[in-house]
């Protein structure tokens, strides 16, 4: 076995796994904290990250620990039928639960209670998610614009027309509304799934949202 440690876990606006972005970096409004355990909260080991935009957070998947691991699995992304080799995906359920993030470094904040935090936005985890290990994204080596997306195509640039009726808007405190939006405009639907006449529920930010989606329009039920 390799030994490994929790060096941290990430604060965000997620209580449950259903509305999380499928990849990091697609709604940049989205703000997180990433808290250090007692034992990883020396300034000194944060020296000089201010100097970058965005870093990766390396995290488990602490909600899909399974004892035993399958060669295929299904991505949602193809409608949940047909069959991918696990290292061709981004599936939670790996050898290994082991996931990779990139988001913005918003800044680093010194907490009276919690010493220095990280503030990012675009985080795609679930709040209480463990972080294995934090790097800086270097563009000269991380970016790779030529890069193709096999068969997931373009799949993250669709976006949902987002209907809010202002009066369920005003629930929201201002600061998550653009948040949400964002968050909604993603589609938080498991892709295989299309009924319009159904009513969908997501927890965020202490709030319960209630949507249905017809056609490229999603529209917000309620709000409580």
């Amino acid at each position: 076995m390799i030994p490994m440690h929790v060096i941290a876990t990430i604060r965000s606006d997620f209580p449950t796994k259903f509305g999380i972005p499928r990849q990091s970096g697609l709604v940049e409004a989205l703000r997180a904290t990433v808290v250090f355990e007692p034992e990883y909260r020396n300034p000194d080991a944060l020296r000089g990250l201010e100097e970058f935009s965005h870093i990766w957070l390396i995290w488990q998947f602490s909600q899909a620990v399974r004892e035993t691991w399958s060669p295929t699995v299904r991505p949602p992304r193809l409608g949940g039928n047909a069959r991918m080799g696990v290292f061709a995906t981004r599936s939670p359920f790996r050898p290994n639960p082991i996931g990779l993030s990139c988001v913005r470094l918003e800044g680093i904040e010194k907490d009276r209670t919690l010493g220095h935090v990280l503030v990012v936005s675009g985080a795609d985890l679930m709040d209480g998610t463990p972080i294995l290990d934090i790097k800086p994204y270097l563009p000269y080596a991380d970016a790779h614009p030529e890069a193709l997306g096999g068969f997931t195509g373009n799949a993250g640039g669709k976006v949902l027309k987002v209907d809010v009726p202002p009066e369920l808007l005003d629930q929201v405190p201002a600061e998550k509304r653009q948040a949400l939006i964002g968050v909604l405009s993603r589609d938080p639907r498991p892709s295989y799934q299309h009924d319009s006449s159904r009513v969908y529920g997501m927890a965020f930010a202490g709030l319960e949202v209630g949507f249905t989606v017809e056609g490229d329009a999603l529209h917000v039920q309620w709000i409580k």
